[in-house]
């Protein structure tokens, strides 16, 4: 798995900046006032910073973003990197300004002297989240054995705070590498293994072979991946940090590990970006293992399924008739829509299992949700308003897109099979709301729940504020607030 930046906190010291040979990174304030280490910076430069600061460019300077000097005189530094931040600064601005500083980082060491800045944390998390890059398999790779150094005004203070957002953001990690990783690599026993090893985090990880999963009845489930070698598999994952036997928040999440749409293939074009049909399954196992790291004290199940929807002689073909675990049975019209049939059945296991008191469904579902939300919201439905508004604000605390659609009878009816209960697709129109109406059908009326279509915000081709181009981690900042502000003990 990417290891996370190394980062180290100090106390400030000052006679240390002089000689530091990477990059410094000093704070001023919109208005122009040099904070205690920029001005040691700007005396050891002749006046630079404050020739910056007095400059036209500085005066088009937002809140958080970042402008570097190259090579300053009087430092032994490559850079210095001046962060514009108000003394009120919010998360965002914070966040912001790391998230430059981790972009242009590059393999240098960083001192960061952010003094008496008030989000020190935030900033860090923000560097941290930025400063990420896919390499396993690139032969050329260089290892950056560099870190950063925070020196601060109260350095125990921001590395204590710092520790739950770095545990954040090492889930988010996790979900990132899932979703870059080929599906060669990761297959759905590979998927699983990876999960298995987080019981040393103090996860309880059980994983379900095909032979249980036969024996639950999870037939739509293995339906899906009976055209594969590979083999289907379900992976539950407790962390039981709450109060004992209060029911869980149960996530579960569709891990497709590649799909090529079996007996309806997809066309060759962009077949190859279907290794992050998994993502839903990587926002789960990232978000476990955010909450195990930080030890949240909640009770929280994740259930993922593992798959893989390969055309072959076995695989299940349009026309197909399938009996789920919970037992309506459902007309295959198109085989490329597996998500929803993985889905089912796991959503109904965590019912029967668990009783939760509220399910989150996570899933690249459909691309109709691209066509209405482009890259910049996930689909967000729900039956229950309490909880669906729950997650809307702590999607929006995190900056993560999360917009909500529409469910109703009208839609549902478009599901009506001639042959059986169902249909697993409605047609084109509202395909995005149809599939949810699909997996509302195997929701008990007692359970609050929330489905998420996140196949635009998954993986992406430029970068985001916190993410280089590729995998995001979208959905682990948000589901630990949900957990944090919704479903955490307190003293």
């Amino acid at each position: 798995m990417t290891d996370l930046t190394p980062v180290s906190f100090a106390a400030t010291d000052l006679d240390a900046i002089a000689g530091h040979e990477g990059r410094v990174a000093v704070v001023v304030t919109p208005e122009g006032k040099l904070e205690q280490s920029a001005r040691r910076v700007n005396r050891l430069t002749k006046g630079a910073v404050q020739r910056f600061v007095d400059s036209e460019g500085f005066a088009k300077v937002k809140a958080g973003q970042v402008t570097s000097l190259a090579w300053p005189a009087g430092m032994a530094a490559k850079a210095v990197d001046v962060i514009c931040l108000p003394r009120n600064h919010s998360v965002e601005d914070a966040r912001k300004a790391g998230a430059a500083l981790g972009k242009l980082r590059g393999g240098a060491a960083l001192l960061l002297a952010a003094d008496g800045a008030r989000r020190v944390a935030e900033m860090v998390f923000g560097l941290v989240m930025r400063d990420y890059d896919f390499t396993p398999h690139k032969t050329d790779a260089e290892v950056n054995e560099t870190g950063v150094t925070v020196m601060a005004s109260k350095p125990d203070d921001a590395e204590a705070a710092a520790a739950p957002l770095l545990a954040i953001a090492d889930g988010t990690f996790m979900t990132r590498d899932l979703v870059n990783e080929p599906a060669n690599i990761l297959t759905t026993t590979e998927f699983a293994d990876r999960l298995a090893e987080m019981s040393a985090l103090g996860l309880d990880v059980e994983v379900l072979d095909e032979d249980a999963l036969e024996k639950l009845g999870m037939r739509t489930l293995l339906c899906v991946g009976q055209g594969s070698d590979s083999p289907s598999k379900v992976v539950v994952m407790q962390w039981n940090g709450g109060e004992k036997d209060a029911a869980p928040l149960a996530l579960v999440g569709k891990g497709v590990v590649f799909d090529t749409g079996g007996i309806s293939l997809k066309p060759a074009g962009g077949m190859e970006d279907m290794t992050m049909d998994m993502g839903g399954a990587g926002v789960v196992a990232g978000t476990m293992r955010a909450l195990a790291k930080r030890k949240a004290r909640a009770n929280v199940v994740g259930l993922v399924g593992l798959v893989e929807n390969m055309p072959s002689g076995n695989a299940t073909r349009p026309g197909d008739v399938i009996t789920s675990m919970k037992g309506d049975t459902v007309e295959v019209i198109n085989t490329d829509a597996e998500g929803r049939l993985v889905l089912c059945d796991v959503m109904w296991y965590a019912q029967e299992r668990f009783a939760p008191a509220g399910m989150i469904d996570l899933a690249t579902l459909t691309g109709a949700i691209i066509i209405g939300l482009g890259h910049e919201n996930a689909g967000v439905f729900s039956n229950d308003d309490g909880f669906c508004n729950a997650f809307l604000k702590a999607a929006a605390k995190e900056n993560e897109g999360a917009w909500r659609m529409p469910l109703g009878q009208a839609y549902d009816d478009l599901l009506k099979s001639r042959i059986a209960d169902m249909k697993n697709i409605g047609g084109r129109p509202a395909g995005s709301v149809t599939a949810a109406q699909f997996l509302q059908r195997f929701v008990k009326p007692e359970t609050p729940w929330i489905h998420l279509d996140i196949a635009g915000v998954a993986s992406v081709k430029s970068a985001t504020a916190l993410a280089p181009a590729g995998a995001t981690g979208w959905g682990v900042m948000a589901l630990n607030r949900l957990v944090a502000d919704g479903y955490e003990t307190t003293d």
